[in-house]
């Protein structure tokens, strides 16, 4: 008993360092988030004062907070899956061997390597009605794919796909390097097909990196705003405005430093009950493989 005491005191330790960083740069700057989302604060009126839960009421009843939450929740949705699906796809491809397998583990990188602004900024030369590569290869289409709602969120979508989906692939990757080999040989000899081995060992075996992936990418994709923000600005009529970008509008455009703290204290409540679900998900057992 007290060497597991003194092991857990050792990992405390060893643990106390990440946890002050993390307190210092994330937590101790939502205490004064929080505050002055209990106030009234309008810099160029000079307006400062206590509201209470005035804020957070008028936050139930926005229907433009709602709007920004489903068009984030919807981003999140459509963006993951397809990053999750794409990521598996080239992960067991570049797991296999092949002629040139090395040039295409780094090549695939290279979207991911990019900075969102620069990435951002060349889908907008890209996607432009007037002289973009889009229009290009459409002739006779001028349609403006980032001015028109219903196109402009999708858009954004593409372009968190391109840039995201070999980060996603990477990691899937990293936890298909370390299933035994043995397995996949034992599951041959035993006749099993390919289909049936995927289900049977790589998907069940591969079901924690799948978790961690998602949870990365799912926190990133609901806080997501400089490429959606460089695309659209939140345009066309609001529809591709995620709660970051709305936060942002009401803090910086609006100067209501009050209720953009509301929306960026709600959006990080958002963000810890997502990160809570998972949390629970990655404590959950791992299935019995069976052939």
């Amino acid at each position: 008993m007290t060497r597991a005491r003194s092991e857990d005191t050792r990992c405390y330790f060893f643990v106390l360092p990440a946890v002050i960083v993390i307190a210092a740069v994330a937590v101790y700057p939502m205490i004064p988030a929080v505050w002055i989302s209990l106030r009234r604060v309008i810099v160029v009126f000079h307006e400062d004062h206590f509201v209470g839960l005035s804020n957070y009421a008028f936050l139930i009843h926005d229907p433009r907070f709602w709007t920004a939450l489903g068009n984030t929740a919807y981003f999140v949705l459509v963006a993951v899956t397809i990053e999750l699906l794409l990521g598996l796809g080239f992960a067991l491809l570049l797991h296999t061997s092949f002629r040139g397998q090395k040039f295409f583990r780094v090549a695939i990188l290279i979207p991911w390597a990019i900075p969102t602004v620069v990435s951002a900024k060349m889908w907008a030369w890209i996607w432009n009605p007037e002289y973009g590569l889009v229009s290009r290869l459409l002739p006779g289409s001028e349609m403006n794919w980032l001015g028109m709602p219903g196109y402009a969120m999708h858009a954004a979508i593409l372009v968190d796909v391109w840039k995201t989906a070999p980060f996603v692939a990477l990691l899937l990757l990293a936890g298909l390097e370390t299933i035994p080999v043995d397995l996949y040989k034992a599951a041959i000899v035993d006749g099993a097909s390919p289909l049936r081995i995927f289900f049977s060992i790589t998907l069940p075996l591969l079901r924690p990196t799948i978790v961690v992936v998602l949870v990365f990418r799912t926190l990133d994709a609901f806080r997501v705003f400089d490429a959606v923000y460089v695309l659209t600005g939140g345009g066309p009529a609001n529809t591709t405005e995620t709660l970051s970008i709305y936060a942002y509008k009401m803090l910086m455009r609006a100067g209501d430093f009050g209720y953009g703290s509301t929306l960026a204290v709600v959006t990080f409540l958002c963000v810890m009950a997502i990160s809570a679900i998972y949390i629970r998900l990655l404590g959950m057992p791992t299935r019995n493989i069976r052939i």
